[in-house]
């Protein structure tokens, strides 16, 4: 590349056209999505008629978070995101180095299962079982998303806000259909009696905090709208509101379908189900195609997906030019002005995951990742309201009281406990190497 072209491509930077609105349609419809398509049948057959209850717990522990990032969305807008906010509040490159690595990681293995579910839903709609067409499938998944992604921010939008409204009315449908069964005559099924002290509609605390652990993959989502912040307009005053606005209607949304769901398909059914919320329309409104729905779904799955990859894409983006990674990783398209290498790398590494795991293994080592980079965010944050108070200048836009990251912290460790071992024991994996990549970088910087 000549110097000239070197010049003109440090002048490109990435362009603000998300407003408001744009923005919480990104939050809801990448936290809407894949979460509660997928797993929703695994947490009723964990948690029973007490899954709404797991899902306020999730929300509980995401709310808290939400709020963290509110308030350093708007003190920091750039699209590094969590290393960025942990480097200004903690004042380490290397643990920026460790949170952006924990993060990027988390968002290829959440694109990796929603291509495996996009994959298991289109199969099912063209009654097809071959694993060779389920790899295959997932595989073409992942490259278009990628082309879109690299096409342009402005097009991953719009196509984000029609999807988003496809995958509200999927539940919408689930909702209107199961309210009117559950009000004819001798429908639905009936709420367990709790038995036993400490139990809550029959099932215990235990059982509902698991279930809590895989539900918090449903939240997931809003974090990734601090990506974008160097494409949206006013961040300062936009980025918290929506943020927070994204997670209120994602949590109620959740709530009343779970609720919903358990009383028209009891639960044991609904975790035996390939496609839960199929099973709940097919059985409380016959009448609409079974093809429909699974369509919806198919949308819904693929919008989460979607959005994954740009929240990964600029993140690396984003990282290269706090110069955490090579700043090969930094570069824009001539053309669409998107970091279109950044995207190629997320596409590789996406691909081998998508074929080497399951939908649920690969959702709770995602849970698990997200928790811990939640953990260091809500501290990044403390300690820039305490203990770094100098070297972090103040500002005028969004603030919360220096307790609320704190609580949040410590419930993201409590939630992360009840995640299924084999999924703990990749997410240690994954810490491991980026403690490796730490260590290098340290060594790179000292020679």
């Amino acid at each position: 590349m000549s110097i000239l072209e070197t010049a003109r491509d440090e002048k490109r930077q990435l362009r603000r056209v998300l407003g408001f609105w744009a923005l919480v349609a990104f939050g809801v419809g990448d936290i809407l999505g894949a979460g509660i398509y997928v797993l929703i049948g695994e947490i009723a057959g964990i948690a029973g008629h007490a899954s709404w209850i797991a899902f306020g717990v999730a929300l509980v522990v995401a709310g808290l978070t939400a709020l963290s990032y509110a308030e350093l969305g708007s003190r920091f807008p750039k699209s590094g995101g969590e290393a960025h906010f942990c480097q200004q509040g903690l004042g380490s490159p290397g643990l920026a180095l460790m949170t952006g690595w924990l993060v990027l990681c988390s968002g290829i293995v959440s694109m990796a299962t929603v291509a495996r579910a996009f994959a298991g839903y289109a199969l099912a709609l063209f009654e097809i079982s071959a694993p060779v067409a389920l790899i295959a499938m997932a595989v073409a998944f992942l490259m278009g998303t990628a082309a879109i992604n690299v096409w342009g921010i402005r097009q991953t939008s719009r196509l984000n806000i029609v999807l988003t409204i496809v995958e509200v009315t999927g539940l919408i449908i689930v909702l209107v259909t199961g309210l009117l069964f559950l009000a004819g005559p001798g429908n639905g099924t009936p709420i367990e009696v709790p038995d036993t002290p400490g139990a809550v509609q029959g099932v215990g605390w235990s059982a509902i905090f698991q279930a809590g652990a895989l539900a918090f993959f449903a939240f997931i989502g809003f974090e990734d709208m601090v990506n974008v912040a160097e494409e949206v307009k006013n961040p300062k005053r936009n980025m918290p509101r929506a943020i927070l606005v994204a997670v209120a209607v994602a949590g109620l949304v959740y709530m009343l379908v779970i609720a919903v769901a358990t009383r028209v398909v009891p639960p044991q059914e609904l975790s035996a189900s390939q496609a839960p919320l199929l099973e709940v329309v097919t059985r409380a409104a016959p009448r609409i195609p079974a093809w429909l729905f699974a369509a919806i779904a198919l949308f819904a799955v693929g919008n989460t997906g979607l959005l994954n990859f740009v929240t990964a894409s600029r993140l690396l983006y984003g990282m290269a030019g706090q110069k955490l990674v090579p700043g090969w990783f930094g570069t824009l398209h001539a053309k669409y002005g998107t970091p279109h290498r950044s995207t190629a790398v997320v596409l590789v590494v996406a691909i081998v995951l998508a074929a080497s795991g399951t939908v649920s293994f690969l959702a709770g080592t995602t849970s698990v990742l997200i928790l811990a980079v939640f953990f260091v965010v809500n501290i990044s944050l403390l300690s820039a309201k305490t203990f770094r108070r100098v070297h972090v200048p103040e500002h005028d836009g969004f603030k919360v009281h220096a307790l609320v990251p704190l609580i949040a912290a410590i419930t993201c460790l409590v939630l992360a406990a009840f995640v299924p071992g084999d999924s703990m024991l990749r997410a240690l994996v994954l810490v491991g190497i980026g403690l490796v990549l730490m260590v290098i970088r340290h060594r790179t910087l000292k020679d």
